[in-house]
């Protein structure tokens, strides 16, 4: 809550910028929540409008727009998310929500039990610049994050995603 308050005259430049962008600034898109459970994540628009519904790993490079570099680089695309945390669909911490095309993952989750935790806006394979490109090391890490994760961990992972650790989501040929 306080993210959002605090945060409101970063999203509006943002949103307005984004407007002016791409002419749509949020992206509203499916994705797994805990245990399985649907749910609409919200983000700045790093893409064109149209562009296919897959994850950052198999886009098309010359989907992203040059404002949409500066803000997955900076993780600014990332501070909607904090809507998702407020209705209790996301974590600050947690496994990166993926899409529901992702069998691999979400298979490789389940077995770890990493589907039982609410998804996050960044955790341990974040900082480590794992994606969802590795599905078994990203459900590997996931589980180990889970298993140790305390109040300093917690805190530990979101001091370095706001202050540069990890790349953000990577699209290949252009980050």
């Amino acid at each position: 809550m306080l993210g959002l308050v605090f945060g409101f005259p970063v999203l509006l430049i943002l949103w307005v910028v984004g407007y002016f962008d791409t002419g749509s600034p949020l992206f509203r898109q499916q994705r797994v929540g805990r245990n399985k459970k649907p749910f609409t994540l919200v983000k700045f628009r790093t893409m064109k409008k149209g562009t296919a519904s897959v994850a950052s790993h198999l886009a098309s490079a010359d989907a992203i727009t040059p404002f949409g570099r500066f803000l997955r680089r900076t993780k600014l695309d990332e501070l909607p998310q904090l809507w998702n945390v407020l209705k209790g669909e996301m974590s600050l911490v947690g496994p990166r929500p993926c899409l529901f095309n992702q069998e691999e993952l979400i298979a490789e989750r389940e077995q770890r039990g990493a589907l039982e935790a609410r998804p996050g806006i960044t955790g341990l394979a974040q900082v480590n610049d794992i994606d969802m490109s590795t599905p078994k090391l990203l459900a590997e890490t996931d589980a180990k994050m889970l298993a140790s994760l305390n109040i300093s961990a917690y805190f530990k992972y979101i001091f370095m995603t706001v202050f540069g650790k990890g790349s953000g989501d990577r699209v290949p040929g252009k980050d």
